[in-house]
């Protein structure tokens, strides 16, 4: 179930975004499964178009989904080589904090900054 909630400082195409990566890379949305169409999914949700398309897009171009034209967007199973990717920048980002002698506190919080950078930017 996605929910957007338009008092929310995160953008409605972020929060759709991140709520269907979420739901791919937890396998509430199995590889194979097809999304609904984007227009279809705007007017269940109460969003422009663009805003779901926007979404789309860039779970398409983070290896999440595919679009077949017509056809539809349907989950891919490169959700896990993006999960892969992840475990490997937070070792090298560990070593990397490691090396310069940061605390695990701090690197936290260097982490979480980014995290919330990259969310509502």
């Amino acid at each position: 179930m996605i929910v957007i909630d338009s008092a929310s400082p995160v953008p409605p195409f972020e929060q759709l975004r991140a709520q269907l990566a979420g739901q791919i890379q937890d396998h509430t949305l199995a590889v194979g499964t097809r999304l609904p169409a984007i227009r279809r999914l705007a007017a269940d949700l109460g969003l422009a178009i663009n805003t779901v398309g926007r979404a789309y897009r860039e779970l398409e171009e983070a290896g999440l989904i595919e679009t077949r034209g017509a056809a539809g967007s349907y989950v891919t199973a490169a959700g896990e080589e993006g999960r892969e990717k992840a475990h490997r920048a937070a070792a090298e980002y560990a070593a990397v904090v490691a090396r310069s002698g940061i605390g695990a506190e701090e690197a936290l919080r260097i982490v979480q900054a980014a995290l919330t950078r990259s969310l509502t930017t």
